[in-house]
């Protein structure tokens, strides 16, 4: 069996320790990755490039590399649909002791989260080429109110309104999520203006 194939039976992704085992040499994997067959995500974990991935494989990737990570805060809104910003660099959160978490591919930014804020409100999403994490729209919304100096006040307030235009707004749940993330008292002026409006 040719390193692709290898490939092709698991998903599309590989960890060295597996291609050892099946008796690829770690030259043989080198030269799969110049040779651009082969794509490194982090060391000892890759993929293969002519696959048939879908849009959200770059998230599967971050999961394969980091099972704590969670997509949040940009790449969060537009998984959502809560923003038209498309971001250079995936972001990621993970909780405030973990050990700098860095990857080979996909450009990520990392935030480290407390543990209190870091756990709320995490869903798993099962795509064809595997899961990843990422927060419910309320925690999304949440979160960027949070980074708003970092994130912008005009996406905060896009990402608001365009939530509030949903069809399957929950206020509760908005409201209860932002009490848990001391964000409460920051939202309600935004979303009473807006609602009012």
């Amino acid at each position: 069996m040719n390193i692709e194939n290898f490939f092709l039976e698991n998903n599309g992704y590989a960890r060295m320790k597996d291609l050892k085992f099946a008796g690829f040499h770690t030259r043989t994997v080198a030269k799969a990755v110049s040779c651009g067959i082969i794509e490194k995500i982090k060391p000892g974990l890759y993929k293969l490039t002519d696959y048939q991935w879908d849009e959200y494989n770059s998230f599967v990737d971050i999961y394969k590399a980091k099972k704590e990570a969670v997509i949040c805060l940009s790449s969060a809104l537009q998984y959502h649909n809560l923003s038209t910003i498309n971001p250079g660099v995936i972001t990621v959160a993970v909780p405030h002791n973990t050990a700098k978490f860095k990857i080979d591919y996909p450009p990520i930014k990392t935030y480290y989260y407390s543990d209190k804020l870091y756990s709320i409100e995490i869903e798993q999403v099962q795509t064809k080429q595997g899961i990843f994490n990422i927060y419910s729209l309320e925690k999304t919304i949440c979160d960027v109110f949070r980074y708003k100096n970092k994130v912008g006040e005009d996406i905060v307030l896009e990402a608001l309104k365009n939530y509030l235009h949903r069809k399957n707004v929950n206020l509760s749940k908005l409201y209860n999520v932002a009490k848990q993330c001391n964000v409460d008292s920051v939202m309600e002026p935004y979303i009473k203006a807006m609602v009012i409006k």
